[in-house]
């Protein structure tokens, strides 16, 4: 079932793309991560949309961003405390990430971002509680572009409603993300 659910994304990012090859493309490249956390892994399929601004250059570098908008499957593996119980959860996400970057786009880049996110249903794993569906996800990561337009990249990320319903004690993931710009 998650395999059709990954290649229908999969599918539909590339008709996105296709959709949008003018000149003013409304996606600039696509990602998929992989991500492990306290007994739950995580994948994700993304689009982005380079802000295309430079602020703060100097020596060869810049502060830029991007526009990230993803979807993802969620599994966890001690579903309400019990061991070997899973839990699924999709998560839609949209995300304004700062990403510090040389001039050419190429090389090393350090980014870091705050968005929101929607669980498909409430979080209660390895006792982990969220209480709502609705959560903010945090990110701060490095990476490098190649020449290629390939990227890879990692990152730590948490999700959080930010405290207004207990129970709150958040999720985190360390993920590695692969990304090709158009």
């Amino acid at each position: 079932m998650f395999a059709k659910k990954l290649i229908a994304a999969a599918a539909a990012l590339l008709a996105m793309h296709s959709a949008f090859a003018a000149d003013n493309q409304l996606v600039d490249s696509v990602s998929l991560d992989v991500g492990t956390g306290s007994k739950i892994k995580m994948v994700r399929l993304g689009v982005q949309k380079d802000w295309d601004a430079r602020w703060f250059q100097s020596n060869g570098t810049h502060l830029s961003g991007y526009w990230d908008a993803s979807f993802a499957y969620w599994r966890g593996n001690q579903a309400n405390n019990v061991p070997g119980a899973h839990m699924h959860l999709s998560d839609l996400g949209f995300t304004p990430v700062f990403r510090f970057e040389n001039d050419n786009k190429k090389g090393i880049y350090y980014e870091g971002g705050i968005g929101v996110h929607r669980l498909s249903d409430l979080y209660n794993n390895d006792d982990n509680r969220l209480s709502t569906r609705f959560q903010f996800g945090d990110h701060i990561g490095v990476g490098y572009v190649f020449d290629n337009k390939w990227e890879v990249g990692a990152k730590i990320q948490h999700f959080s409603n930010g405290g207004y319903k207990k129970p709150n004690s958040g999720v985190n993931f360390i993920e590695l993300k692969a990304s090709y710009h158009f």
